[in-house]
């Protein structure tokens, strides 16, 4: 056992001590040169000058070569060659139990522990074993082989949702994804490519990465349980990507096949997925407010910019320039309503109807034009099926209703006579029968002259005599069409009769081209009923 010279303790781990004054630490030399040659020189002292104890000798020793006396043969003695220098470190090795020394000690101790020691002492080292994935190989095998799926995004449940299609990509070589947006011609969209550009997307996150700001970072394996594979890819089945719900619907043959080779899945049909289209929905027409034609104003309800309705123009022209007048009157119970009279005109070209209401002086009421041209709907029809009054509807005795006002049909000119007769058909035998009514109260003559007109046919050859002056002095006069109109609006009870005062008040009023010596000769050959004269003969002398 080893012991401290200078203590006297052995040097064991706790137990040395070093000398704070101590400033040299160098070791002395133990090679040489001597004529040219390495010679070994054995250090006579220790690191920093200290005495070496390898090299003590003890008094025993000292002893015997003090006794011991030198044997000289032959010459000189030769001296002998120094012990081989061994260190401490290498002498003293594996030499601990002081026993030999008799030194006895107690049974060992643990050693107390030290709290820096302990502190510092680092975790196990955690090992993860190599995997064995070759992503090289996966890129030089798998390089160009994509994946083709084709998938629906059904957003129709919200506000202004609708369903749009897409392309989904996904590249074998590096396990990424890339969704493409299909676009249709018309579409009313940007034509942007895609929808995602090519990148890994991660199918479950870890909890504590749900609120990782994925928008402006990336994600890396650390954030990241499960990445999209090959086999979430399927047809027929929904994924979620970006908070969107695909739904895969088909794939390309190439897709098909590397299923069926890699995941054994040979069945995977297309799925319809076209949505029926749902019946259009009817709109619905606002009520009528009473301007204009309904077809005119529905317009505004089917198109952005309204177009006029379409006109049948073959009816137009066959029929232009042929009018029907009628004779009517209001049904009020106002009682200044009752000798009001109105002249109806129909217009065969459009079916359409204005009303005038002649002038009377000192009536209280302005005469003129009280309603313009229009088409007159029934009270019957609706604002989706308009039924408009026709030629039909008019007749002696008929009630036409416009706009909330019923007028009463009294009389008609000659023209809707000719054209009634020659339309028959259309007509209902209770508007023929008031017409013959009519024209058999106006042909047949006064009482007490049927027998003169007999006995005086020179009178009566004079009278058409008269009538062909007049016909050819009013040749294209302008107002021959509405002396009928002029003398019907005075025959209140549509006799035919008008006095006379009445008479030349209505011929004055025209400011007919005629002297006056033919239409006092017109009244005397006209026929007479109690102070009153027929004015058809008139009418029929201006207007034929």
């Amino acid at each position: 056992m080893v012991s401290n010279p200078v203590h006297g303790l052995p040097f064991l781990p706790g137990t040395s001590f070093k000398d704070s004054t101590k400033t040299a630490f160098h070791r002395s030399q133990t090679l040489g040169y001597r004529n040219g040659y390495a010679v070994v020189r054995r250090p006579t002292v220790g690191i920093g000058g200290e005495r070496l104890q390898v090299n003590q000798l003890s008094q025993a020793e000292l002893d015997e070569l003090a006794n011991k006396a030198p044997v000289l043969t032959y010459g000189q003695p030769k001296q002998a060659p120094p012990a081989e220098f061994i260190p401490a470190h290498v002498a003293f090795d594996k030499k601990v139990f002081l026993e030999s020394q008799g030194i006895e000690l107690n049974p060992p101790e643990k050693m107390a522990l030290d709290p820096y020691t302990e502190l510092r002492k680092q975790p196990l080292r955690k090992y993860v074993t190599p995997s064995d994935f070759d992503q090289l190989k996966q890129f030089l095998t798998f390089d160009k082989q994509v994946l083709r799926f084709y998938a629906i995004w059904d957003d129709t449940d919200s506000m202004f949702g609708e369903c749009r299609t897409y392309i989904i990509h996904y590249y074998l070589m590096d396990d990424t994804v890339e969704i493409r947006e299909v676009h249709e011609r018309n579409d009313g969209r940007d034509p942007f490519p895609l929808l995602m550009n090519r990148q890994r997307m991660p199918k479950i996150l870890v909890e504590n990465a749900k609120n990782f700001p994925q928008c402006v970072l990336e994600i890396s394996d650390q954030e990241v349980l499960e990445w999209y594979t090959a086999k979430d890819f399927i047809v027929g089945k929904s994924l979620t990507i970006l908070g969107r719900t695909f739904f895969i619907y088909d794939c390309d043959p190439f897709t098909r096949q590397y299923y069926k080779e890699k995941f054994g899945l040979s069945d995977l049909p297309r799925i319809d997925v076209s949505k029926k289209e749902p019946p259009p929905v009817k709109p619905e027409l606002p009520p009528y407010n009473g301007y204009g034609l309904i077809e005119d104003s529905a317009q505004n309800c089917f198109v952005l910019i309204p177009k006029a309705p379409k006109k049948d123009v073959i009816k137009m022209l066959v029929n232009d320039n042929k009018v029907l007048r009628y004779l009517a009157a209001l049904e009020s119970p106002i009682p200044e309503d009752k000798d009001r009279r109105f002249v109806f005109s129909y217009f065969l070209a459009s079916d359409m109807i204005s009303i005038f209401e002649p002038p009377v002086r000192n009536s209280g009421i302005i005469g003129g034009k009280y309603l313009g041209r229009t088409k007159v709907v029934k009270p019957s029809s609706t604002a989706d099926n308009p039924v408009y009054y026709g030629p039909t509807d008019f007749f002696i005795g008929a009630v036409i209703e416009v706009f909330g006002h019923r007028f009463v049909i009294l009389d008609t000119d000659d023209y809707v006579l000719k054209y009634m007769e020659s339309n028959a058909a259309q007509y209902s035998p209770e508007a023929l029968l008031s017409i013959q009514n009519r024209v058999q109260r106006q042909e047949a003559p006064a009482p007490g002259l049927e027998n003169k007109q007999t006995k005086e046919d020179p009178g009566v050859q004079e009278l058409e005599a008269l009538i062909d002056t007049i016909q050819k002095q009013l040749k294209d006069h302008p107002c021959k069409d509405n002396i009928r109109e002029a003398f019907q609006t005075y025959d209140k009870e549509a006799s035919g009769y008008v006095d006379k005062e009445m008479f030349f008040k209505v011929c004055d009023s025209l400011n007919l081209p005629i002297d006056d010596s033919l239409i006092k000769e017109l009244i005397r050959l006209c026929p007479h009923r109690e102070d009153k004269i027929n004015y058809h003969h008139l009418v029929r002398a201006f207007s034929s």
